[in-house]
């Protein structure tokens, strides 16, 4: 069974947004420096400890599992599950590598330039503007095009082959990592914020 300090605790940023989420032996130490609060919800909605009111309201507020506490020298102290980042106010971002597979991802497995969709093995990645004219292996650049198009449009620009893309080529913008927390876990306590985040991320 995993003890409780090996546990995923959800981080939120100074505006209550979520940022990612951290085993409990790296979020421990953000209490006593007065770097983050612990967020609870109870009944009449969601309160922020500091470490010591944190350590007292354990204290007070038992039955909880032993999964959900951890031990220090003299005392036991619930487990958080959600904490509040004090001075960070940012969302982190994350640069998504330029593959064949995160293009097809981008462009939604369809041919830029006759718009069907195809199987990722029947898909070519074709530089928009091509490499002899200077054009750069880059997001802006790369997209999906079928078989059919891209012998059809050979070394040339795009207007030179009397085709037209559906949509610009654009570098996609970061992944959240509420998607991933989604993905991998399944804590109640943190469903208020992952709802909030899901419905309000930019896309």
């Amino acid at each position: 069974m995993q003890a409780a300090i090996d546990q995923s605790i959800l981080i939120l940023n100074s505006l209550w947004q979520v940022v990612n989420t951290i085993g409990a032996r790296r979020a421990f130490p953000l209490l006593p420096r007065g770097h983050a609060y612990v967020v609870h919800q109870q009944e009449e909605g969601f309160r922020t400890f500091s470490l010591l009111d944190w350590i007292d309201f354990s204290a007070y507020n038992w039955p909880v599992t032993e999964i959900e506490m951890v031990h220090t020298v003299n005392r036991a102290i619930r487990l958080p599950r959600v904490i509040l980042l004090t001075f960070f106010d940012k969302l982190p971002y994350k640069e998504l590598n330029l593959t064949r597979n995160n293009v097809c991802k981008r462009d939604d497995d369809r041919c830029q330039y006759c718009g069907h969709i195809f199987s990722r093995e029947q898909l070519n990645l074709d530089h928009v503007i091509p490499r002899h004219y200077g054009g750069k292996t880059m997001w802006e650049n790369i997209v999906c095009s079928c078989i059919k198009c891209n012998m059809r449009k050979e070394d040339r620009l795009p207007h030179e082959a009397h085709m037209r893309l559906i949509r610009k080529p654009v570098r996609p913008k970061w992944r959240p990592v509420v998607s991933l927390v989604l993905a991998n876990n399944d804590h109640s306590k943190w469903k208020n914020f992952l709802d909030l985040a899901y419905w309000n991320i930019e896309l």
